[in-house]
């Protein structure tokens, strides 16, 4: 067997990219399940922020290690940028008690994110829990783009969602019509979307996203598959199922990796998953070589990555 290899090239093309900012908070949003959305005047890192990119952040000054948060929105013009968190342990609950007009230290934007292949414009964004944000960075700039995109949106949560529930006025034929919640945001630009619960919300549809995902997706032809490319991000067994459905149906998909970080710049090698190359297995950091990776790299066949580790 061999042993995987940790390259580090990739941190080399990320120096000079990331910008420290002492970021003043402008809103606070705050939605059940101790969920908060909060916006930042961070001016450099919008200017480069890219859909699956992710700012590292100090939540109190009592508090050192910072914190990796998803990039939900950012606009180069008004030099803003907005996360979403949940409550986990005392960092966030700190984060989460910031008033506007308050400063925290930001570095970013870190990471590589998703890049949509033109050729494939029917996206399929498919987003869970905390995996949310990136999906709707990434909706937002298919919307804005020159390039005639063709999004669709799934969303999934098994607490309340981080938003007000919006009825759809966009039709989706492929799913029953009491399937109408949809993301307010989503419906004023005019993107499909609907959501996926096994929690009853009102106007969801009770399965998980891949299900809802699925749906859709056995309605297409075999020409129509071949215009689409999916994109997801949200916890590993999800992302697993996510990887699955995209083999199931001969697509590819870019998922965006969860993972603990220390540093989040490429020195502590803390948040390394197993990523099957051509050269054959290597060690690559969520922070700086993705977070976001090939699907079939990160979730391979496992009759396959056996055969390659012998």
């Amino acid at each position: 067997m061999t042993e995987p290899a940790i390259k580090h090239g990739t941190a080399q093309r990320n120096r000079g990219t990331l910008f420290v900012e002492d970021a003043k908070v402008i809103d606070v949003r705050t939605y059940p399940g101790d969920q908060f959305i909060i916006r930042l005047d961070a001016p450099r890192c919008a200017a480069r922020a890219t859909p699956g990119s992710f700012v590292h952040v100090q939540c109190d000054q009592s508090i050192p290690m910072r914190r990796p948060l998803s990039i939900m929105r950012a606009s180069a013009d008004g030099g803003w940028i907005e996360v979403l968190f949940k409550i986990v342990g005392d960092g966030l609950r700190a984060l989460a008690g910031r008033q506007p007009g308050d400063i925290v230290s930001s570095i970013g934007p870190i990471g590589h994110g998703f890049t949509p292949d033109p050729a494939r414009p029917a996206t399929l964004l498919i987003g869970g829990g905390v995996g949310i944000p990136p999906m709707v960075f990434l909706a937002e700039h298919l919307k804005n783009d020159t390039q005639a995109w063709e999004p669709l949106v799934i969303m999934g949560s098994e607490i309340p969602f981080p938003f007000d529930l919006a009825e759809s006025s966009i039709t989706t034929p492929w799913i029953d019509d009491a399937v109408v919640a949809t993301m307010p945001e989503m419906e004023a630009w005019g993107i499909p979307a609907r959501l996926a619960s096994l929690s009853d919300f009102d106007g969801t549809y009770r399965g998980y996203v891949t299900d809802l995902a699925r749906e859709w997706l056995r309605t297409l032809s075999t020409e129509a598959l071949a215009r689409v490319e999916i994109f997801s991000c949200g916890p590993t067994p999800m992302l697993e199922a996510v990887a699955s459905l995209a083999k199931e149906f001969n697509v590819p998909c870019q998922v965006s990796l969860e993972e603990f970080m220390a540093c989040a710049v490429g020195g502590c090698a803390g948040c390394t998953v197993l990523v099957q190359t051509d050269e054959g297995p290597a060690m690559k950091r969520v922070c700086v070589d993705g977070p976001v990776f090939d699907a079939a790299t990160v979730f391979p066949d496992r009759n396959q990555t056996d055969a390659r580790q012998v």
